[in-house]
């Protein structure tokens, strides 16, 4: 019986691991520059360059003030990312550490109070929630921060909980606990090591959709205040002149759709990666 031989692949045995990364690194590294240098001031009004085409001033154009758009993405890249990451970052920390306890008392009240506390949660999406909280202490960075971070309290508290209680059945946990160490403990020293590979390739989804979700709230008003370049604001903006600067549209959201997608693939590569079959199957 003959084998067929394997092709080979430009980007390896896991492509959406590289592509993803490569993307993701593009837009981080443009966000990190947009601190330091950007072509011109993303706020400054230069009114007789308004509504100006690609490459004819700025190499992407100018808004209905006359702001360079690149320069605004560049920024806008440093705003989207930092609230994306910090409210995943407040999604993990609260969700895993609600998912491993619930597992550490499964079949008790405390996994019952948690479940259904994630229940109450996905029953508010994160864009109602972001009304009601801007209602209650008004619209800004901290509230779409809050707001896409009680959205995925839950997602991880669920994930965190499925991963756990298999290896609370490990004989390494079982040996831990005939041994006299405490559920902290052990969580501490051998369910979270076990669980870190699942919660990073989910925080890396995560933080693709709180990006998607940013622009959402931006484009409402509900995230960063002007004059601070938002890709939501940009598009919400450029709603006004689609027929007259349709690049005022084209690019906040080719920004948004190549940043979402790279977070994309570099989860599901990061998936592939960890999946001790996947390299075998591919």
């Amino acid at each position: 019986m003959t084998t067929q031989p394997r092709r080979r692949r430009f980007f390896g045995p896991f492509p959406r691991l590289y592509l993803g990364a490569a993307i993701t690194l593009a837009v981080v590294a443009l966000a990190i520059v947009s601190r330091f240098w950007t072509p011109h001031s993303p706020t400054r009004l230069r009114v007789p360059l308004r509504l100006k085409p690609p490459l004819e001033a700025g190499l992407a154009g100018t808004d209905a003030f006359g702001r360079d758009i690149f320069s605004q993405l560049m920024m806008g890249a440093w705003n989207s990312l930092s609230i994306a990451v910090l409210a995943v970052v407040l999604g993990v920390v609260v969700g895993v550490a609600l998912g491993t306890l619930a597992a550490a008392w499964r079949g008790r009240w405390v996994e019952e109070v948690v479940m259904r506390f994630c229940d109450v949660v996905f029953s508010f999406p994160a864009l109602i929630s972001a009304i009601m909280i801007a209602a209650l202490v008004g619209s800004g960075a901290a509230t779409a921060i809050v707001a896409i971070g009680l959205f995925n309290v839950p997602v991880f508290a669920r994930v965190a909980n499925g991963m756990a209680q298999p290896v609370w059945e490990q004989a390494y946990c079982l040996a831990a606990r005939a041994a006299g160490k405490g559920r902290l403990r052990i969580t501490l020293d051998h369910v979270l090591p076990n669980i870190a590979g699942g919660i990073t390739v989910q925080a890396t989804i995560q933080t693709g959709l709180a990006i998607l979700v940013e622009a959402g709230l931006s484009f409402l008003g509900l995230s960063l205040a002007p004059p601070a370049p938002s890709w939501g604001r940009m598009l919400s903006d450029a709603q006004t002149y689609l027929g007259q600067a349709p690049w005022m549209a084209i690019a906040p959201g080719l920004a948004v759709a190549i940043a979402v997608l790279g977070f994309n693939l570099l989860g599901d590569g990061l998936r592939d990666k960890l999946d001790p079959g996947s390299e075998a199957r591919a």
